[in-house]
């Protein structure tokens, strides 16, 4: 099947897939500090042309001049075009773009919030950021320590994919993907996993339907241009995520990665002195005390990335991918390069 096909419905049978239920012992840690404004300080960093760009630079070619680095993006596909009318990657705020088997009124009508207000809905609404609520199908933990990597990919990413003799996550941006496609290719052909971080970072809860579900379309077409295939996870970027983005990451087939462990090391790139890299590992050598969790770190900056592979190198090898740590699927699907399933 043709993907120009495939996408008249796009992934309309991830509708019946059935989400794995983790048998894990569902207890969240809290995450202290993670509304610090200062966090979006940090990533603002991380995405091309994010500071002191207009968006719609990002639009103009299909050559990026970031710094003094010269960046091929990966290039709209027809199909792409053909089923949005759209001929060009988006900047910063895609456009919403309908689909068929998102159904808005299974939706439930939760009020949308920014950081840190966290009174607008009932607990019942299961804010991971706000009340540290799971919900059975959320992975938030791994029978094995094991590192897991947001933001990316960035030019950081490579000295990391060097450094590395395990198979782990990472958790990319879309508009990151189509920027640095060559970098994203490297990861899938060093057998990582790769999950969906959203198109451009957004705080989720703060959203309207519609453009959470722009944020995950969009990420997901740029995995299926660069890297062939529909990702199978999705970590909500600052852990944003309630039963109403639930829902419609759900429609998707997206099975949502939490953590129970988190490094804080961006605040190292903000220079909060809040945190520091000796707590950080001395935090990590406490958590290999239980052997078990997800571990919160980023690729999207050279000093996020120095300190990971120091915590690579104090955990070591032997460690899982989310996909291993449930017993699930890398993907929901792959595709040759010719677009054939």
């Amino acid at each position: 099947m043709k993907l120009s096909t495939l996408l008249t419905v796009l992934i309309t049978h991830l509708v019946t897939l059935q989400v794995v239920v983790q048998g894990i012992n569902l207890n969240a840690t809290k995450l202290t500090s993670q509304n610090d404004t200062v966090h979006l300080q940090a990533f603002q960093n991380v995405i091309p042309h994010y500071n002191g760009m207009l968006s719609n630079d990002l639009n103009n070619s299909n050559a990026n001049i970031i710094g003094m680095e010269r960046l091929k993006k990966t290039p709209f596909p027809p199909w792409l075009t053909e089923f949005t009318g759209i001929t060009e990657w988006p900047g910063l705020n895609p456009p919403y773009i309908p689909l068929d088997f998102i159904d808005m009124a299974k939706i439930p009508n939760y009020a949308t919030y920014q950081q840190g207000n966290c009174d607008a809905n009932p607990r019942e609404a299961c804010s991971f950021d706000c009340d540290y609520c799971v919900e059975p199908d959320d992975v938030h933990t791994c029978y094995k320590l094991s590192q897991t990597f947001d933001d990316g990919p960035s030019p950081a990413t490579e000295r990391l994919l060097q450094h590395l003799r395990h198979r782990t996550t990472f958790f990319n941006l879309g508009i990151n993907i189509v920027h640095y496609p060559d970098i994203y290719k490297k990861m899938i052909d060093k057998g990582h996993l790769v999950g969906t971080h959203t198109w451009s970072h957004e705080y989720l809860p703060s959203l309207s339907n519609e453009q959470i579900i722009a944020q995950i379309e969009w990420s997901v077409w740029a995995m299926n241009a660069t890297g062939n295939h529909f990702p199978k996870w999705f970590r909500p970027p600052y852990g944003g995520i309630d039963n109403r983005v639930r829902s419609i990451t759900r429609m998707f087939g997206l099975q949502a990665v939490l953590w129970d462990h988190d490094t804080f090391d961006w605040k190292l790139v903000a220079n909060d002195p809040s945190q520091s890299e000796g707590q950080i590992y001395r935090n990590v050598m406490d958590w290999m005390k239980t052997g078990r969790g997800l571990i919160l770190e980023h690729d999207g900056a050279e000093r996020t990335v120095d300190v990971a592979i120091n915590v690579y190198d104090i955990i070591g090898r032997d460690q899982l991918t989310v996909a291993e740590c449930v017993g699930g699927a890398d993907y929901i699907r792959k595709f040759d390069y010719n677009g054939e399933l």
